[in-house]
This record gives structure tokens, C-alpha cells and sequence, in this order.
């Protein structure tokens, strides 16, 4: 489809939205494969839903490092559809190196996450729960190998004009987790009842078909397969992957400074009281999972963005990070206002709240949930313009950012406000919100004054028409 000339910004929005639209939709039903974990863990009682939730804490920031560095893929495809130079062979190339580091990060994450069980016993967390939770992270952790190379599949078909692939195979991994879940957790089907460990089981059997699902359609699509990207996997090529860790790295830096916030925040939680992290699970799972329309419209900002980037159209640069910026401050409005609505029937869809002894985990759970509404309009405002930002491969700065905004700002306050006041768990919430703003403020200071930092091209170049890049811009 051929973009307007009169109306670039509103050619822009159409484009951001066709392209968000699908991204956005697999990451809420990513969000839903998790939810389910959370629903069936949640009948085994609130002591595997607390074990569950600091295993969870651990492994959601080390896959976080991992699609950070593996992620850096999607700016380069883009500005190299952009440039339109080789760009077959160059996406393969990027391609082909990104799936090296996700299976060789995957494997060093999993040593990591089987160091778990030390890892919360050090952070003064309830020996018996940190007994469940540590066999429970040993099985799960081997997902993440398959979640890593999946993530990279992801933003192929993505960058390609495919999202809507990503939509479709998540919409069966649900279909696979919950009857995993089903089978495994209570001993349905003729299963063992494995309880805990059999959640964790199923996500790693959910991992796995993901990935067979993309292959079998990157294989099955004329456009995707004309690319080969699977063909001769054993070569090197050391300057794109030095490349790509130059970009990734900064990247995963700022994924895991803000999984970091979230995930400390689940220790504080454990250390204040049992029934209060349940609360947080609960009220973290509902705003992550409105969290995943700004993420993925931050997702289509990359992409959009990297490709004017690599055609050096700097006013179309502009149209495309501010089309990005203004769809996704328009989602979080409305999700706010849900949250701030009607709480109580948003918790009822994780826990039943008619139950007495659930009774202070809901009122717990909504008092977080009004904070979470506040801090929906900056949460979407950070991950739309980092997303803008990664776009013109700008990754360094936007990671100190990170570090400051999540940690010295919101981490500091949740540590002050919840372990040393009477707020206790909304204190800690308090810490998330703080942090979350001043990310978001330092973020679109710099994107607004990109041009200042020389941050994008100086001169302009109109990309001409080419079957591949209507499949992006389309």
C-alpha cells in the first residue's frame, strides 16, 4: 500500500496500527499462557502460588536479558529492508545470528535460573515456600531455550509483514498450555498429577510445539521462505554478530533493569507477608497483561522507525515514533480507566473473590490495582518510545536511563516505603509508579530532542517502491 503524500503522519498511523494491532494481540495472548499458569497454580493454594511467583520473578528477567539481546534483530532487519541493499541476504545474516546467541544465552540462562533456590534463600525468603519454588524453577528454566529462538523467529515473520503469524501461534500455545495444565497439574488424561512441577511442564512443552509452529509457517510462507533463513545455519558472520551485541546488549540491560524492578518487587512482597505477594501476583499479572498493547505498538515503533532509519527519511522517522507515542497513550487511557472501574470483577478472573479465605488477598490485590491504573499512562509511554528509540538504534543511553529511572528512582522508594513505613505493600507499589515516571520522562526528552543528540540522518532520502518493503509498510 502506498503511503499518502499529503497525510504522512496519518499514513503513518494506519501503517503503526496495522503492523501494532497483530503484535499487540499475541502479546496479550502470551500474557493469557502465563495467566494460565497463574490460574491453575492458584487452586494448589496460596503457598505454590507465592513458590510459583518468586521462580517466576527470576526466570521473566533472565528471559528479558535474553529477547533483549536476541530482540536487537528487529532494528536491523528493518533499516536493512530500509536501505534495501542485499536485503535478503542481510536479514538472513541477522537472522542466523541471533538464533546462535539465543541457544547459546539460552543454555548459560538456564544454569543461571538453576542457581534460583540460593538466589531467594539469600533474599530472606520463607525456606519452606523457597523448598517448592526451587524444584519448580529447575523445570521451567528449561523453556527458556525454546522461548529465546521463538522470540527471534517472532520478529522475523513480524519485520516481514507477518504478524499476524505471531497472533496465530500464540493463540495455540494457549491451547496447548491449558490443557498441559490440565493434564499434568491435577493428573487429567490418564497424566500424573505432578501438581506445581506439572505447570512448569507443560510451559516447557508449550515452549517447544512454538517453536516447531513457526518453523512449519516460515517454511509454508513464499515470502518468509524465499529468505532461507534456516539455511546453512553453521556459518559465521562475527561482524553482524558483534553488531547485534553492541545493540542487544544495551537492550537487555534495559529489559532486565525494568523485569528487575517488577521481579524485586515480589521479593520485597515476600519478605512483607505471604498473603501480600499473592495480592502482587495478582494485581502484576492483570497490569502486564494490559502492559502488552503498549509493548507490542513499541514493538511496531521499532520496526516502522528502523525502516525510515535505514532509508534516511528523518521526517518520516518523526511520523512514525509520534504516530507510535500517540496510539499507545490512547490504549493506556482506556485501560486505566478499567482498572480503576471495575477492579474487583478484573480479580475475578484469576481468583474466585466470593471466598473467605481469599478475602485479604482482594482487598490487598485492589489497592495495588489502583496504582497500577495510575502508573498505566507512563508504563506504555516508556515502552512505546523506548521502542521509538531502538528504531534509530539509539540502545546505550536509553539503558542508563533504565538503571536510573527503575532502580535508583523506583526500587529505592519501594525498599523505603515498604519495608520501613506502614504502607508495606502499597509502598512498594508506590516504588514502581516513581520509577516507571521518571523512566518515561527521560525517555521522551531524549526522543523529542533526538535530532539535538545527532541521533538521526541529516539529509533525506525517499526510499523507492520494493516487493519486500510494501510487505513492511503494508
Amino acid at each position: 500500500m502506498r503511503e499518502s503524500q499529503h497525510h504522512p503522519f496519518r499514513a503513518e498511523l494506519g501503517a503503526t496500527l496495522r503492523l501494532a494491532g497483530p503484535l499487540a494481540l499475541a502479546n496479550m495472548l502470551q500474557m493469557a499462557v502465563f495467566a494460565i499458569d497463574v490460574i491453575f497454580v492458584a487452586r494448589l493454594g496460596q503457598e505454590s502460588l507465592a513458590a510459583s511467583s518468586l521462580a517466576v520473578a527470576i526466570v521473566a528477567v533472565v528471559m528479558m536479558g535474553l529477547n533483549g539481546v536476541t530482540g536487537a534483530v528487529a532494528p536491523l532487519i528493518a533499516a536493512e529492508i530500509g536501505r534495501r541493499r542485499n536485503s535478503i541476504r542481510e536479514v538472513r545474516r541477522s537472522v542466523r545470528m541471533a538464533l546462535w546467541l539465543a541457544l547459546a544465552l539460552g543454555v548459560g540462562a538456564v544454569g543461571v535460573c538453576f542457581l534460583g533456590e540460593t538466589i531467594m534463600l539469600a533474599t530472606g525468603q520463607d525456606p519452606h515456600v523457597v523448598a517448592l519454588s526451587g524444584s519448580f524453577i529447575r523445570v521451567v528454566s528449561l523453556a527458556l531455550v525454546p522461548m529465546a529462538v521463538a522470540n527471534v523467529l517472532r520478529t522475523f515473520v513480524s519485520a516481514l509483514g507477518r504478524p499476524v503469524f505471531a497472533t496465530m501461534i500464540t493463540a495455540l500455545a494457549i491451547l496447548v498450555n491449558a490443557l498441559g495444565n490440565y493434564a499434568l497439574v491435577f493428573g487429567n488424561f490418564g497424566a500424573p498429577a505432578l501438581g506445581l512441577n506439572g505447570s512448569a511442564t507443560a510451559s516447557v512443552i508449550t515452549a517447544c510445539v512454538t517453536v516447531l509452529a513457526y518453523i512449519l509457517a516460515i517454511r509454508g510462507d513464499r515470502q518468509l521462505r524465499r529468505f532461507h533463513i534456516f539455511g546453512r545455519w553453521w556459518r559465521p558472520e562475527w561482524n553482524r554478530l558483534r553488531q547485534m551485541l553492541g545493540l542487544g546488549l544495551p537492550i537487555s540491560a534495559t529489559l532486565i533493569a525494568e523485569g528487575g524492578l517488577f521481579s524485586g518487587a515480589a521479593f520485597l512482597m515476600g519478605r512483607v507477608g505471604e498473603t501480600e505477594l499473592a495480592a502482587h501476583t495478582v494485581a502484576l499479572q492483570i497490569a502486564a497483561f494490559a502492559f502488552q498493547v503498549p509493548y507490542g505498538i513499541g514493538q511496531a515503533a521499532t520496526i516502522r522507525v528502523g525502516y525510515h532509519y535505514g532509508a534516511g527519511n528523518k521526517s518520516a522517522i518523526g511520523h512514525a515514533g509520534w504516530a507510535a507515542i500517540v496510539i499507545g497513550l490512547a490504549f493506556v487511557g482506556v485501560s486505566a480507566l478499567a482498572m480503576l472501574l471495575f477492579p474487583k470483577a478484573i480479580i475475578s478472573a484469576y481468583v474466585d473473590v466470593s471466598a473467605p479465605e481469599n478475602a485479604a488477598m482482594v482487598i490487598l490485590a485492589m489497592q495495588y490495582l489502583f496504582i497500577a491504573a495510575v502508573f498505566q499512562l507512563t508504563d506504555g509511554l516508556q515502552a512505546v518510545v523506548a521502542g521509538a528509540l531502538r528504531g534509530i538504534q539509539d540502545t546505550r543511553i536509553p539503558a542508563v536511563i533504565a538503571v536510573l529511572g527503575y532502580w535508583a528512582a523506583g526500587f529505592a522508594t519501594s525498599v523505603a516505603l515498604g519495608l520501613f513505613t506502614p504502607l508495606r505493600g502499597v509502598g512498594v507499589w508506590i516504588g514502581l509508579a516513581v520509577g516507571l515516571t521518571v523512566a518515561a520522562i527521560l525517555l521522551l526528552a531524549r526522543w523529542h530532542w533526538r535530532g539535538r543528540f545527532r541521533l538521526v540522518p541529516e539529509s533525506v532520502v525517499q526510499p523507492v517502491s520494493a516487493p519486500v518493503i510494501h510487505a513492511v509498510i503494508a
